[in-house]
């Protein structure tokens, strides 16, 4: 089947040349790239992809320390502006990352203590109130906008959640992506999926669902660094690639990471005020990458704020590193 597609369906062959459009660079690649598994090639990602949605009136999450859900209680007023300030690593909607280029998608999702029994949510810090079930038919429905793009979308997190939530929550994955599920198996290159109709991989962080469901992959390994300097974070990444790259798809975390001790210790700071200025000297090291089967080669990248700088036209631009294009 994969020796019959030449070209992905309304898109000509581009060639080598830069591809303005974002919304459809998978499309545009160099045609010898289609040939390539999705582990060699370079992915832009967002961290936390849901925070954009959160606000003061979100709850603060059941898993986050005692001190700071007492705060929350005694003081909301004071602590949930703060919370909010660093719970945000995402300002685009979930299109709007999709629009620019974005294929790892970060999803954390729980089940509120107080909430409804089957409204699953987003979390990180706080919990969103939009719900998963909602934002997977987004992506559906803009999937089907772009034949020839691929989404991972890595499943993770799952505070709250029963064996029973996790049965609903794959049912309702299955019944929205339907076909679009690329079963797991050995990485697929782009021109099998193209082939198959397929454009989801879908990685699932509880090991008993994915056993259950072949349509689920094993959770992504993500390295993340848990620093606040980028120097600190960029030297543990430089380290991690010295050790080997793992087999399948990976993602190597740019994002810079604080603590309540810090949070605590700078009140008016913000995620985004420590992000930004860091940009630079981030990006620099994500144009030294290279994709690739080499054990020192990366292959998803995710950052914070996309949309703020060049990150996601970066990652994309790195695969030209593979042909010489």
């Amino acid at each position: 089947m994969a020796g019959q597609v030449s070209a992905p369906r309304g898109f000509p062959s581009l060639g080598c040349r830069a591809n303005d459009a974002n919304a459809d660079w998978m499309a545009a690649l160099c045609p010898r790239l289609w040939d390539l598994p999705l582990h060699q090639l370079a992915i832009p990602g967002s961290h936390d992809t849901m925070t954009y949605s959160l606000n003061k009136k979100c709850p603060i999450s059941k898993t986050e320390s005692r001190l700071l859900q007492l705060l929350g209680r005694l003081l909301p007023c004071l602590t949930q502006p703060v919370v909010l300030k660093w719970s945000v690593t995402q300002v685009l909607t979930v299109t709007e990352q999709l629009d620019a280029g974005v294929r790892y998608l970060d999803l954390r999702i729980a089940h509120m203590q107080d909430g409804s029994e089957k409204n699953l949510h987003f979390v990180h810090m706080m919990y969103t109130t939009v719900l998963v079930e909602d934002t997977l038919t987004e992506i559906s429905e803009w999937l089907e906008s772009h034949p020839q793009e691929v989404v991972i979308l890595a499943c993770r997190n799952f505070e709250g959640m029963t064996q029973d939530l996790h049965e609903y929550l794959v049912t309702c994955i299955k019944n929205i992506f339907g076909d679009m599920l690329c079963p797991r198996g050995e990485v697929p290159t782009l021109r099998q999926l193209w082939a198959r109709g397929q454009q989801v991989l879908l990685s699932y962080d509880d090991a008993g669902s994915v056993n259950r469901h072949r349509e689920l992959w094993p959770d992504v390994p993500y390295w993340w660094a848990d620093q606040v300097k980028p120097e600190k974070l960029i030297r543990y990444l430089e380290h991690m690639k010295s050790c080997g790259r793992p087999g399948g798809v990976f993602v190597a975390g740019i994002n810079l990471t604080e603590n309540l001790q810090y949070i605590l210790a700078h009140p008016g700071q913000s995620l985004r005020k420590l992000t930004l200025p860091n940009l630079p000297r981030l990006t620099a090291w994500v144009r030294e990458q290279s994709p690739g089967p080499g054990p020192r080669c990366v292959n998803v990248i995710a950052g914070d704020f996309i949309g703020s700088d060049s990150f996601v036209s970066d990652v994309i631009r790195l695969n030209e590193k593979l042909l010489g294009c």
